[in-house]
């Protein structure tokens, strides 16, 4: 049996074990946070992320996908796993498992850490802090792919799982280093792009990164989740005169699809949800959408050049794992796709909103702002598939419907006019005109200069 059909065999397994009728499932539980939130989540409704609740939305989604633009906003990250990695040889085994070179690697500096699995597919990816000479930590939708490659190996370095013990809160916008700032009483102008440092929140230690999931000035707190509550209040209060607003979980992902970033279990699934005994977080049963695998599983998985994290000067000569296989595919000339964006036609979404107001067959609903879960929908030029959209939103600060997609190449120039197919399989369904974007959609500003502020 090949390698394809053997990953189709443990999938379509994967999928079976979903079926049976008893299924052991971690239960879902509250934010560290919770109690503090839960004064101003007056609808009292929850969202699962990563089987943690948290609430939808505080006041409204438009208000709030909006903050990171206009003010800040506070959100809860703490869903997120944080495996601490520390030993002799942690910095090497992190290097081998990451395709980006950690040969030069300050304290309290931050890299985007890739992980590959051996065909070159995204296994796993987050964010990677140094912590220590020998001690760094990992926050991903899932830690199960690093902490499962250490068990394989023979190195010399432990991973510890510290998720429950420490929360996570991001701090987004053009008010969010004057927010911080108050909230520590301390300058935090000395903290440039992807680097960190500790301070103190009411005398609680914490440790701030500049980071920019919102495509933003922005910053994450991290600290102990037994003062979460008392963070969170903190940094509400000191926000609120510099027009903070509280993040719900149903606004979180659309400041990623108007930054361009790809989110894993949400723009592709990861290559690890094959291996046994590895991350489970991402087994949540076949993806919505139109689109329709011919390969099955793989084919909604990605390498690393269609997510826009490929290498610019050639794949390096260093070991990491799944290089080879990235090697090969430069060879071969591929990948042959590219991420870019998707403005999606404004009548042709009203349509579908407004569908259940006419006549006709409906076709599937549109959430508003976005979808919850993987949905991946067909993009077509000239009758013939050419790609795949992922993650489509309404985005207030664009007054547009966007999404991301992964294209040929030979569609990938910004104003190419091609068309979503809209509808999962068996539905009334509807194409969607739509036209190819540059990413970001709106500029880039993480690493605005905050020295001039």
């Amino acid at each position: 049996m090949g390698t394809a059909d053997t990953q189709r065999s443990m999938y379509d397994a994967v999928l079976r074990l979903r079926d049976a009728p008893f299924i052991t499932r971690r239960p879902a539980y509250f934010s560290p946070a919770a109690a503090a939130q839960d004064a101003s989540n007056s609808a009292g409704s929850f969202g699962e992320f990563a089987q943690t609740l948290l609430p939808l939305e505080y006041t409204n989604w438009v208000e709030e996908s909006a903050a990171h633009v206009n003010t800040c906003y506070l959100g809860d990250w703490s869903s997120l796993h944080k495996v601490v990695v520390r030993g002799r040889q942690a910095l090497d085994f992190l290097a081998w498992l990451g395709m980006r070179d950690l040969s030069r690697f300050e304290h309290g500096q931050i890299k985007h850490h890739v992980q590959l699995d051996e065909n070159g597919w995204v296994a796993s990816e987050g964010i990677l802090c140094r912590l220590a000479e020998e001690e760094f930590l990992y926050t991903a939708g899932s830690g199960d792919w690093l902490v499962w490659q250490l068990s394989q190996g023979g190195w010399d370095a432990e991973a510890e799982d510290v998720s429950p013990e420490r929360f996570i809160f991001g701090v987004q916008g053009p008010a969010s280093l004057a927010t911080l700032e108050k909230l520590t009483g301390d300058s935090l102008r000395d903290i440039s792009f992807s680097r960190s440092r500790t301070a103190r929140v009411g005398g609680v230690p914490v440790r701030v990164l500049r980071t920019g999931i919102s495509g933003e000035l922005g910053y994450e707190i991290h600290g102990p989740a037994e003062q979460a509550n008392e963070v969170w209040a903190a940094t509400a209060e000191t926000g609120s005169r510099f027009g903070i607003r509280r993040l719900g979980l149903r606004s979180q992902p659309v400041q990623h699809i108007e930054a361009g970033i790809a989110t894993n279990g949400l723009d592709y699934l990861p290559a690890a949800i094959l291996t046994p005994g590895a991350p489970t977080q991402f087994r949540r049963g076949r993806p919505g959408g139109s689109y329709v695998p011919e390969n099955g599983v793989t084919d909604y998985f990605r390498k690393p050049g269609e997510l826009g994290w490929g290498f610019r000067k050639g794949t390096p000569g260093r070991e990491f794992l799944g290089r080879d296989a990235l090697a090969a595919d430069e060879a071969r000339g591929e990948p042959r796709r590219t991420l870019v964006g998707l403005r999606w036609n404004t009548a042709d979404v009203a349509g579908v909103l407004t569908a259940a107001l006419g006549e006709g067959d409906l076709p599937d609903p549109m959430e508003l702002p976005r979808g919850r879960g993987p949905v991946f929908d067909q993009v077509l030029a000239g009758g013939r598939p050419v790609g795949v959209s992922t993650g489509r939103t309404v985005s207030v600060s664009l007054r547009s419907t966007i999404s991301l997609c992964v294209i040929d190449e030979s569609c990938a120039a910004p104003g190419t006019d091609v068309v979503v197919l809209w509808g999962s399989p068996g539905t009334p369904q509807r194409e969607i005109r739509a036209t190819v974007a540059a990413l970001p959609f709106k500029p880039d500003r993480r690493r605005t200069d905050v020295g001039a502020l």
